[in-house]
């Protein structure tokens, strides 16, 4: 499989309106099939969502968001870039890479195993590392880490109802058991979990041990979440 333009040499991004142009250049670089575009395609608007709110008045602390922002799509850009060497790919979105041009995987399943690598794995990472860099800590932004919550679920049930729709012309049998699949996946559960995550995470931040087994752990039951949603039914 191809690298996912810009490619590994891009530099970090460093705003909100800089992480919306990379992903517009990703989807660009991808046939609308492609399971990371369709993860992409739902990831780009949100961003969007968030980016419209930074101005007003909607986050108690605009600037800490905008930077959780910055700081959490890196990560993604960080995966997306590595798509073409395997080995480089952190092991949460392995099964999402490895299986984007895998037939009978429906668009609505990758784009939840892209939800499910970037939100149980990459947002407790982001939430810690913001807060360590602006010398805060997590609990100070939960309020506002909820209010993301209204447009993400927002954004879920889009991407519900679009497959919805499609499902009424596709064949009845196939598109129920990928529905049974997907069903038990969900956007808030996951957040919760991955505040949880946030918070342990901040209490090993300065034991290099314990925070190396517990990314550990957590790569993994990410990347075993994301296969049981790529099986292809």
């Amino acid at each position: 499989m191809a690298a996912v333009a810009p490619g590994p040499d891009a530099p970090p991004v460093v705003s909100v309106a800089e992480a919306i142009a990379r992903m517009q250049a990703i989807g660009a670089g991808l046939p609308a099939s492609d399971g990371l575009a369709c993860f992409n395609r739902m990831y780009l608007d949100v961003t969007r969502q968030v980016d419209g709110e930074l101005s007003q008045g909607f986050f108690a602390d605009p600037a800490f968001m905008a930077q959780l922002d910055v700081r959490f799509a890196n990560l993604y850009f960080g995966a997306a870039d590595a798509a073409g060497d395997p080995a480089a790919v952190p092991p949460a979105w392995q099964p999402l890479i490895e299986r984007r041009a895998t037939p009978g995987i429906e668009p609505i399943q990758f784009a939840l195993a892209g939800m499910n690598a970037h939100i149980n794995h990459d947002l407790p990472i982001a939430v810690a590392g913001t807060c360590a860099a602006a010398a805060t800590a997590p609990d100070a932004h939960f309020a506002d880490y909820q209010k993301i919550d209204q447009l993400l679920d927002a954004a879920e049930q889009s991407v519900r109802q679009s497959f919805e729709t499609a499902a009424e012309l596709a064949v009845g049998r196939h598109l129920s058991a990928v529905a049974d699949l997907v069903a038990n996946w969900s956007i808030n559960s996951a957040r919760d979990m991955a505040w949880t995550s946030a918070l342990l995470l901040w209490q090993v931040r300065d034991d290099p041990v314990a925070r190396g087994l517990f990314l550990d752990s957590l790569a993994s039951s990410t990347a075993l979440a994301s296969r049981l949603l790529l099986v292809a039914v």
